[in-house]
């Protein structure tokens, strides 16, 4: 029976899901299950199990060459554990060693969600081909990875590309993370809600007060709402721009909840982007929207597993040349 595919987990504030990923990045087998984002880190990983438990008993487990993780953050691969900010009752959890209970020995890769969506854009989507890419998930949070040199770069912890916690406003609001004005204070969903509402945009007659009712608005024309997308896209673009700047990247993939705006913030994106890009080398830097949609966390997780083996029957990867 030959070992063709990977077991992947994207393991998220919300949902736990878990596939059997081949070569060609096609999910043959799924699973899924609610995470119980606010009970004890037993019960979590009780439900990570439960994922696990139903790809085993699928025909085609025995075909499984290797296992990747793709988790909300921070995580730290060198120790195999996770501390996933929108999971309370993950501390320094570790999460390997849980997934090694059902698992066994098979060779098992951790890295952040960011770097996971990072993967699997390079390997399949709006970064494929190239030799240096961040790509990045602007949602209720923002995370990112890297590519360099042609191959993914997780970094030791598996953290490497996390573009959300660069300060771009020395004097900026303080910051979950301890720090100020990091791009994620100003750039994610629930911020450009919040700063919205406090500039004076008011919801419609539905009460909803998402990003996603903002970028409605601003595409309708209201100034506030407009206003709001326009600062999320100027600290983005800072931050593009200082990563680019220190390793030379092609191209900048943007993903996830607030990428949905369309126009409402790639517009401005661009605009600022020229701004901040302004060396020889980084000027002709591109920002496109993500390709990979909802499974891009579970094809990623494989992508990351598949390098690091390296791993037979994932084409280019399996003689570890860069996941393109």
């Amino acid at each position: 029976m030959p070992r063709d595919l990977i077991a992947a987990l994207d393991i998220g504030g919300t949902k736990i899901a878990g596939a059997l990923v081949d070569g060609g990045g096609k999910l043959v087998a799924r699973a899924r299950r609610a995470t119980p984002a606010q009970e004890s880190g037993e019960t979590v990983m009780r439900e990570v199990t439960a994922v696990l438990d139903e790809l085993s008993r699928t025909a085609q487990w025995s075909r499984v060459a290797a296992v990747g993780i793709g988790s909300a953050g921070p995580v730290d691969a060198s120790v195999g554990t996770v501390s996933p900010v929108n999971i309370p009752g993950w501390r320094d959890f570790p999460l390997v060693a849980g997934v090694r209970e059902t698992v066994g020995e098979l060779p098992l890769t951790l890295v952040g969600d960011g770097v996971a969506m990072t993967a699997a854009e390079h390997w399949q989507g709006a970064a494929r081909g190239r030799t240096g890419a961040l790509c990045m998930v602007v949602s209720t949070g923002v995370g990112g990875g890297l590519v360099l040199n042609g191959r993914l770069h997780p970094g030791p912890t598996g953290n490497a590309g996390h573009i959300g916690h660069i300060s771009v406003d020395l004097d900026g609001d303080p910051c979950p993370c301890g720090a100020r004005g990091c791009v994620e204070r100003i750039a994610s969903g629930p911020n450009i809600a919040r700063r919205a509402l406090e500039g004076g945009w008011r919801p419609g007659p539905d009460g909803d007060t998402s990003a996603a009712a903002v970028a409605a608005s601003a595409r309708a024309g209201d100034a506030v709402a407009r206003a709001s997308f326009e600062r999320a896209a100027q600290a983005l673009a800072a931050g593009i721009a200082a990563t680019a700047t220190l390793v030379e990247i092609e191209v900048a993939v943007v993903g996830g909840g607030v990428a949905g705006a369309g126009d409402v913030l790639f517009a401005p994106l661009r605009r600022a982007l020229r701004d901040y890009a302004t060396l020889s080398f980084v000027a002709g830097l591109k920002v496109v929207p993500a390709q990979m949609g909802t499974d891009a966390g579970l094809v990623g997780a494989a992508a990351a597993a598949a390098q690091q083996a390296p791993l037979e029957g994932f084409g280019l990867m399996s003689r570890g040349a860069p996941v393109s």
